[in-house]
């Protein structure tokens, strides 16, 4: 009576997470840096702008939302990848307002996957560890998933050069997420023209996941657009994916979008006229407003930096920390993760997840198994807390 392939996907991170830990005592006060929920709070103008315009509840928002958010949204990607002249974006065709980036990440799966490819199943390519919209994403829509280790050895991103040709010639998908979720590393241009080569050669959309773009250390990460609108294919084969969520601490707006290739925008407005959940015009308003202030934004990153800073101060001297380059997670290598975070549960209190439920075994096993990830999203007294803790388990 339900779909099979439904059972393909295993029980989601948090829910293995509840399984490990709910049956034992905590050893002090719950704190929980396990998931990557921004505490921070949004800033003042996401209520004044939903206040403004509450009665656009009233009315049934467009499918691809309002004029003003898709032209502040260019606007924003044109400043921040210096897209200029004849590379500006075109708000009306290259871009796609979301409900939350993850209905963009899972459907941009359903539009590009086909029945069938090179006479056989077609494949994912999925970096390992990943988030676990991308496996779920390609196993409903009918796909194998094909994933590529992103480990220490290649610096935490997939090694685009070991895939094989017949590999390349079944993928029709390729996800990659960039600053990584959950690793931190980031891709630069030279990697990111790679894949993007790579990607047409054969035919396959490039996805780039680029939620974290705003959260970062020293140096802006490039991104995929500005990548390509240097090629004279402009986006074709290419669409990136960013969030309010991170960049602005408003996860419960569930505003994102899609910006690229033009030809897919328009494909996925009429997948998403069927079964789609577009922005309430309130929501446009606000996330209009956000997409439009840069002055939260460098204090929320002044914000992890700071973090960052504490983390160097409290794990510094730890075998097993590096910090990260962009994002605002921790991949600690504490040696067996699952068997650290439920000692840490247990001695102290603080939850976070083992690196082996952000991934699958493959050729070389479990990439993650040996990793936590824990998210900085708290203030700085509570991370502080909390990385004391976690140092002195380490140790």
């Amino acid at each position: 009576m339900t779909n099979a392939r439904l059972d393909l996907l295993t029980d989601y991170p948090f829910q293995r997470l509840r399984d490990l830990l709910d049956g034992t005592e905590g050893g002090g006060p719950t704190l929980n840096f396990a998931l990557g929920e921004p505490q921070l709070g949004p800033p003042p103008l996401l209520m004044d702008a939903l206040a403004k315009d509450a009665a656009g509840f009233g009315k049934y928002p467009a499918a691809n939302s309002t004029p003003e958010l898709r032209r502040a949204i260019a606007d924003w990607l044109d400043r921040r990848y210096g897209l200029t002249g004849g590379a500006a974006m075109d708000a009306e065709t290259e871009i796609m307002p979301l409900n939350g980036t993850r209905e963009g990440l899972y459907n941009i799966a359903q539009l590009v996957v086909p029945a069938v490819r090179a006479a056989t199943r077609p494949l994912v390519l999925v970096p390992n560890p990943f988030y676990q919209c991308y496996l779920g994403a390609a196993t409903m829509a009918g796909a194998e998933v094909h994933l590529m280790p992103a480990t220490a050895a290649n610096g935490f991103l997939p090694d685009l050069e070991a895939l094989e040709e017949d590999v390349l010639k079944r993928a029709a998908l390729l996800y990659i997420c960039t600053p990584a979720n959950p690793q931190g590393s980031i891709a630069d241009a030279g990697w990111l023209r790679r894949a993007l080569e790579i990607a047409r050669a054969h035919g396959i959309v490039l996805a780039l996941d680029e939620c974290y773009a705003e959260i970062y250390d020293e140096t802006p990460p490039p991104g995929g657009l500005e990548v390509a609108a240097a090629t004279p294919e402009r986006f074709r084969n290419l669409v990136v994916f960013h969030s309010l969520s991170k960049r602005s601490s408003a996860p419960g707006l569930r505003s994102g979008f899609m910006a690229g290739d033009p030809d897919l925008v328009a494909r996925y407005a009429k997948l998403r006229s069927f079964g789609g959940a577009p922005l309430p015009n309130p929501v446009a308003a606000a996330s209009t407003a956000l997409w439009r202030d840069e002055e939260h934004v460098g204090k929320t990153r002044d914000h992890y930096r700071a973090l960052f800073d504490l983390a160097d101060q409290k794990l510094g001297n730890r075998k097993g920390y590096a910090r990260p380059a962009g994002g605002f997670f921790l991949w600690l290598d504490v040696g067996d993760g699952e068997a650290f975070a439920a000692r840490l549960w247990q001695r102290t209190g603080v939850r976070v997840l083992p690196g082996g439920y952000l991934a699958r075994d493959g050729a070389d096993g479990n990439p993650g198994r040996p990793f936590v990830r824990v998210a900085l999203v708290h203030d700085r007294e509570t991370v502080a807390d909390a990385l004391t803790k976690i140092s002195e388990l380490m140790e």
